[in-house]
């Protein structure tokens, strides 16, 4: 198996499921040897699994990326079992949707710890083995939510603008030593978070279909279309780009509302 990634080594984070599976499956195809650092075993194991059927080099690591020993547990494995790392994608995070005021208040840490905190955690963890051979590329998975503000869905703009702000820190301060830092803010995507919010209405169809009608294109879009954005930026095909955000919502952030 050759491809764009051929003899890299990466950590995709929250891969199994969603955005994640896409992420790990495409880089697995283009030949990374990719690290999983998964909360969920079975579904972390299941998509590794999946890549080594198809011919591919990946390893999982149930990691809790809110927990710093668990993390460097995953980069140490990664190191150790894939000879090093080159690529970081900082996935995992998941909706925490309040009103400000009704908000409770572990809901704020919890945010935080999991939609900041934790890229941090492992954009630190990853770093020196990057600085060292001097050169890595780190992709946070950020959101629409980093731009605009819906409302009752605090704190997690809050968290997602600040991803922002750390992957334009980052990438800055390290581009002369090798190491470039992009961001992806996926909008509406196809994914089981997805698929589960629509649940919790009474016709969860007509829900998605009102979710496909307000964006341009008339659907929502898809994991594989995140996948391709973040397989381009962590390849050496994109070595000048460096400190900016992607955004993938179908032209939905660009339309009129009056």
């Amino acid at each position: 198996m050759s491809g764009r990634l051929e003899g890299k080594r990466a950590i995709v984070t929250g891969a199994g499921q969603g955005i994640g599976e896409a992420i790990a499956r495409l880089f697995a195809r283009h030949g990374a040897t990719v690290v999983i650092g998964e909360l969920n075993p079975a579904t972390g194991r299941a998509v590794v699994d999946a890549i080594v059927r198809a011919g591919g080099r990946a390893l999982f690591v149930e990691t809790d990326v809110t927990d710093k020993a668990q993390v460097t547990r995953l980069v140490e494995t990664a190191r150790a079992e894939a000879g090093g790392i080159d690529i970081l994608v900082n996935n995992a995070g998941a909706n925490v949707f309040y009103e400000p005021l009704d908000m409770p208040e572990e809901a704020w840490k919890r945010c935080m710890d999991l939609d900041l905190e934790a890229a941090w955690t492992c954009s630190r963890a990853v770093l020196p083995a990057m600085l060292e051979q001097r050169a890595g590329a780190i992709v946070n998975i950020a959101s629409g939510h980093s731009f605009k503000i819906i409302p009752h869905c605090f704190p997690y703009p809050v968290a997602k603008h600040a991803l922002v702000g750390l992957t334009r820190a980052l990438a800055i301060e390290y581009a002369a030593r090798g190491i470039r830092v992009n961001a992806i803010a996926p909008g509406y995507i196809d994914t089981p978070i997805a698929e589960a919010y629509w649940a919790t209405f009474p016709d969860p169809a007509a829900e998605r279909a009102r979710a496909e009608n307000i964006h341009p294109p008339k659907r929502i879009g898809r994991p594989e279309e995140v996948a391709h954005t973040a397989l381009f930026l962590a390849s050496d095909e994109a070595p000048f780009i460096n400190a900016e955000t992607v955004v993938i919502d179908g032209g939905r952030s660009a339309l009129y509302h009056d």
